[in-house]
């Protein structure tokens, strides 16, 4: 598939077959990850791979949304370092989105579904995934062959409202 077919056929999939998915086809998708870039390419994160069925249940119950469930597989990326960038934001946060995101785009290459997963609960899915109190769980995101795929894409913004060229104007 096409890289931009890829970004624009992306969907966020909440709902799955019950099938698993080949080690191959995983592993080449965790390897895009690994290959994302980070803060001075220190790679401060870890990617927790949840199959077993008891966890991804009390995963899907400490986020609030018991469709989580029925997904083969919830990753969550956890970000090790604490550090702060020079530029004053969370260096963590920036490392585990651009890893996800080379992640979730490897899965729609690979024909499999995706969600980003940002409501959760901090604690209990630390507790859950034995996440040391000096890391945090950025995101999670589950991952798994659609049994839907929702056909039309939330609309975007103009791509005039969310750019400015040369100085940051609010378009007001």
């Amino acid at each position: 598939m096409d890289f931009y077919d890829v970004v624009s056929t992306r969907r966020s999939v909440r709902a799955y077959l019950d099938r698993n998915i080949s080690d191959e086809v995983f592993l080449r998708i965790l390897n895009a990850g690994r290959s994302a870039p980070s803060a001075r390419n220190l790679q401060n994160w870890k990617c927790v791979v949840v199959r077993e069925p008891a966890t991804r249940e009390a995963l899907a119950e400490a986020s609030e949304q018991k469709w989580m469930r029925q997904a083969p597989v919830i990753v969550a990326v956890v970000g090790t370092s604490g550090r702060t960038m020079f530029c004053g934001v969370e260096a963590d946060a920036v490392d585990c989105s651009i890893a996800i995101d080379h992640m979730i785009l490897a899965a729609t290459a690979e024909g499999l579904g995706s969600c980003w997963i940002g409501h959760f609960d901090q604690d209990r899915c630390r507790e859950l995934l034995n996440v040391p109190a000096d890391a945090k769980i950025i995101e999670m995101f589950t991952l798994g062959y659609a049994r839907d795929l929702p056909s039309n894409r939330q609309p975007r913004k103009p791509l005039d409202d969310i750019m400015s060229w040369e100085t940051f104007h609010n378009g007001l």
